[in-house]
């Protein structure tokens, strides 16, 4: 990949994402380490990639290591390589990542889980650019700029001990931070069609399809938990399920159950109005019983029965199947109430 390509799906549009890539530019050229801190799912990879090929070092070797995939007795040998008969299965020589990235880039994700004795190594790699391979007393000299990732409280882990003190002051020369998709106004529609065009491609289809509108709200209304990739299962999913050209079903939890326990379902619609009517309510909704005595007798049940179906929704994720499962209706009845009901839902 030369110096200046885009990283994949390093998208936006809104003022957070733009101020992260502003900070990404500015630092990247600078021969120090940079910590990156963000939530699961929003793409710290990614960052520490556009790092590396916006630096100086950019034609030269980008070694990425997740930290967390190893056990405290592998990541040493991973880090700094190991002598033929250094240990068990040792059978060669093998090179580590330090040396495989050196002049280059080395990208240690999720460095919040190393142990202390490793730091300990890291520390006087950082420093000096000095390590032995594990079975050997050589020194070995490289030039590697560490950029290191984590979703975890490095700083609260260092003054608890967690954490090496000394190693986090040396790794921190600059702290940015992921902005998460729930605040990235804007992005969610960029990074959807994204996603869409994508996945359209990969099934061969012509055309992409479009989001409806009320998908689209649902999409911004939802916090991303997962962020971007979470939204890219989300929106893949939404694209091969469509039957058209326009994406009007969504789905956030691919483990809602269909065969869930009916005799549970039924528990659960079987309160009466008095204790529905009682409930905190949503704006627009009656709020005791008292109150919706007073009102006609088909006002006063179509109050009840507008509540049911919005708060149906609401607990099922705006996902319509599964709502009026929940209301012991079919698909058909229950889309036949919605829409009689249609911009008051």
């Amino acid at each position: 990949m030369g110096k200046g390509v885009p990283m994949p799906e390093a998208l936006g549009q809104s003022d957070a994402f733009l101020e992260f890539q502003e900070q990404i530019s500015k630092v990247a050229p600078i021969e120090r380490p940079v910590l990156i801190i963000g939530e699961r799912g929003t793409g710290k990879e990614l960052a520490a990639s556009r790092i590396h090929f916006l630096s100086k070092r950019w034609q030269k070797p980008l070694v990425t290591l997740n930290c967390s995939a190893l056990t405290p007795t592998l990541i040493g040998s991973e880090l700094f390589g190991y002598e033929k008969g250094a240990f068990t299965g040792a059978s060669s020589r093998k090179a580590g990542r330090f040396e495989k990235a050196s002049e280059g880039t080395l990208f240690l994700d999720e460095i919040g889980t190393i142990p202390m004795e490793v730091q300990e190594k890291i520390l006087r790699v950082v420093e000096y650019g000095n390590f032995e391979r594990v079975g050997s007393s050589e020194s070995i000299h490289v030039d590697v700029r560490i950029v290191a990732a984590t979703n975890a409280d490095l700083f609260l882990m260092a003054q608890s001990g967690e954490f090496k003190q000394d190693l986090l002051d040396r790794l921190s020369f600059e702290v940015i931070y992921m902005p998460p998709l729930r605040n990235r106004t804007g992005d969610i529609l960029v990074l959807s069609n994204h996603f869409a065009g994508r996945m359209a491609f990969e099934l061969g289809w012509d055309e992409i399809p479009t989001i409806s509108l009320p998908a689209l709200k649902l999409l911004e209304a939802y916090p991303w938990p997962g962020n971007v990739r979470e939204l890219k299962n989300v929106i893949e999913r939404a694209v091969y399920k469509s039957s058209s050209g326009m994406i009007k079903e969504i789905s956030f939890n691919p483990f809602n159950n269909p065969y869930e326990n009916s005799l549970e379902n039924k528990k659960n619609n079987a309160h009466t109005a008095s204790s529905i009517l009682n409930e905190p309510k949503a704006d627009g909704f009656v709020d005791t019983m008292d109150q919706i005595l007073k009102k006609p007798f088909k006002e006063a049940l179509g109050e009840l029965e507008r509540y049911l179906v919005s708060k149906a929704l609401s607990e099922c994720r705006f996902n319509q199947k599964k709502a009026a499962e929940k209301l012991g209706l079919s698909y058909d009845q229950f889309r036949g109430i919605k829409k009689k009901y249609a911009g008051r839902i």
